[in-house]
């Protein structure tokens, strides 16, 4: 247990020296809340809900998924190449400390991002929630992470890190985009909100905001969001074997 804790405070000490990982996470959400809730009306509704509430969760969940996303996907290609990996395999450690650790530290490290983000929503954007709402909304995030960690491993079982980099960054950009956490689904066209629908980044982003607006997360989407989950990491633990046994 203690080998275990030693590997997660040098994961949150690592993570926390990448620059790429403050502006990901922290800087460019943060930019982006101020942009957009200052260029349009803050108080306007979407769905019931005030723009500045509601862009707060979206660029919340944005920079938690592309620090998850991009940190774990690189810093996972970037040991496997290394040998860091095979390393770690004559150490006491147990078998499956490694890939724990850095879920772990990322956990810690996305609940620092979730309290900073609503902090700046509360303090200078005004943004005025419930105290269950805003506990429930971060549990939200915290815990809806799951299928993104999964498919950041996956990503970084690919050998070349330069292609984990690119696939990394053009998929979270992308999910973002077409998941509404950009801007709301209902400015989209008919054909593009229903494959919203469909994408994890949106029903992540769907239980913060119905949770603002009162409700809860939407049965579908938490279906959803576990089956990514599932998938993601069935794929990644097949590929991980198979890379090993070669």
């Amino acid at each position: 247990m203690t080998g275990m804790i030693a590997q997660c405070k040098a994961e949150i000490l690592r993570t926390l020296r990448n620059r790429k990982f403050v502006v990901t996470a922290l800087l460019m959400p943060a930019i982006f809340y101020f942009i957009f809730t200052s260029t349009m009306d803050a108080n306007m509704n979407i769905g019931g809900i005030q723009w500045k509430a509601y862009y707060l969760m979206s660029m919340t969940v944005f920079g938690v998924i592309g620090g998850s996303m991009n940190t774990i996907s690189i810093r996972f290609a970037q040991e496997r190449k290394q040998g860091w990996v095979q390393l770690l395999r004559i150490t006491p450690l147990p078998s499956g400390a490694y890939v724990f650790s850095k879920i772990a530290a990322q956990s810690v490290i996305n609940l620092g991002t979730i309290v900073f983000m609503f902090l700046i929503g509360g303090l200078f954007k005004g943004v005025e929630l419930t105290f269950v709402q805003w506990l429930s909304c971060g549990l939200w995030i915290w815990i809806g992470i799951l299928p993104f960690l999964a498919l950041g491993t996956l990503i970084g079982t690919i050998r070349s890190v330069e292609v984990v980099q690119v696939i990394s960054q053009v998929i979270f950009i992308v999910m973002s985009a077409l998941g509404g956490l950009w801007m709301p689904i209902q400015s989209m066209p008919s054909l593009m909100q229903h494959i919203a629908e469909w994408l994890p980044s949106y029903r992540y982003g769907q239980g913060a905001w119905n949770m603002v607006a009162g409700a809860s997360p939407d049965w579908i989407g938490i279906v959803l969001l576990a089956a990514y989950a599932a998938v993601f990491m069935v794929l990644s633990s097949y590929r991980i074997k198979r890379q090993e046994a070669i």
